[in-house]
């Protein structure tokens, strides 16, 4: 049987910087696989016609689904859990048009042929690639959840960040999502929910509770190198990454709680991709926090007006 294939992204026009810079990254290693936006919110129409013309990206077909979804996941919660339904939009990808399908988050470039990952679903029907176990239960779960048995500390060791993942599309429905919610949001002692902003701990439970065929590909035999922006131990060769400790290139790097701006880790990685095409890219200076350009604007907006001579 031949599967069809494809990559979703969330995003919006906020981080239309990011959305390109992930996307010239897959495009320089696939051509072909078909990805989908779907929307984080109402204000994306600049970020879709930008990546629909340059890397024949699509919208999600129906995105009153995607409104409706989500904010019923949201409402099984409410506010108490996550600061908006926008994070719960991501769901989306289990009922969309592609019978296998990756999961990307737009605050990651790849070094590699990323839709690669799914030949792992000859064997699973879900995967993921990075090192959250590490961290133990931090930002997912509370150890009450071991305490009542509903998980096992084996099963830690396939916890995972929710920036990056694959799976068969169906095999939660949409009966056993809003089953899934419920249930957690009747037991809210089980998860640590200091970042609201992120449905990191529900999705950690839902693939940990319901996916038996799951794997987490560092936990291969040969190993696999790091992937989070963070680490200082990468080291870099012609806008790529290279893991000392696995002696293996990085496949993807994810600045996962890391805001992209001049000077933080791997900045000149991120920005050769942003700009990769683009025979003049803006220097350093032209690219300070938009927090800090919004100031910088301000203050010359007030300055000429006191400048400006009276009519």
């Amino acid at each position: 049987m031949n599967q069809k294939r494809g990559i979703y992204i969330t995003a919006n026009d906020k981080v239309i910087d990011h959305a390109i810079a992930l996307m010239n990254s897959i495009r320089i290693y696939d051509q072909e696989t078909p990805v989908v936006l779907i929307p984080y919110d109402e204000n994306y129409h600049l970020v879709a016609n930008t990546l629909e013309e340059s890397h024949g990206v699509k919208i999600y077909q129906d995105l009153e689904f995607i409104d409706q979804l989500s904010q019923k996941l949201y409402d099984i919660f409410g506010e108490n859990f996550f600061d908006k339904p926008n994070k719960l939009r991501k769901q989306a990808c289990w009922f969309g048009e592609f019978e296998e399908f990756l999961y990307i988050d737009t605050d990651i470039v790849v070094f590699d042929k990323i839709i690669d990952f799914l030949n792992y679903f000859t064997h699973y029907d879900f995967i993921c690639y990075d090192y959250q176990h590490k961290s133990g239960l931090k930002n997912i779960f509370t150890p009450k959840i071991l305490e009542a048995a509903v998980i096992q500390e084996t099963d830690l060791k396939d916890t995972f960040n929710s920036g990056l993942w694959g799976a068969k599309k169906n095999i939660i429905t949409e009966a056993e999502l809003t089953k899934i919610f419920t249930e957690c949001a009747a037991n809210p002692e089980y998860f640590d929910f200091s970042q609201k902003v992120s449905d990191q701990p529900i999705f950690n439970y839902m693939v940990l509770t319901r996916i038996k065929k799951r794997f987490n590909i560092v936990n291969r035999a040969e190993k696999a190198p790091g992937s989070w922006a963070g680490s200082k131990h990468f080291q870099q060769q012609d806008y790529k990454l290279f893991d000392p400790k696995t002696e293996q290139p990085i496949q993807y790097l994810h600045w996962a709680g890391i805001k992209i701006e001049p000077g933080c880790p791997y900045w000149d990685i991120w920005k050769h991709y942003r700009y990769l095409g683009e025979s003049h890219p803006p220097d350093d200076n032209s690219l300070a926090p938009k927090e800090q350009q919004n100031t910088w604007r301000k203050i010359f907006t007030k300055g000429w007006k006191k400048l400006k001579p009276v009519k």
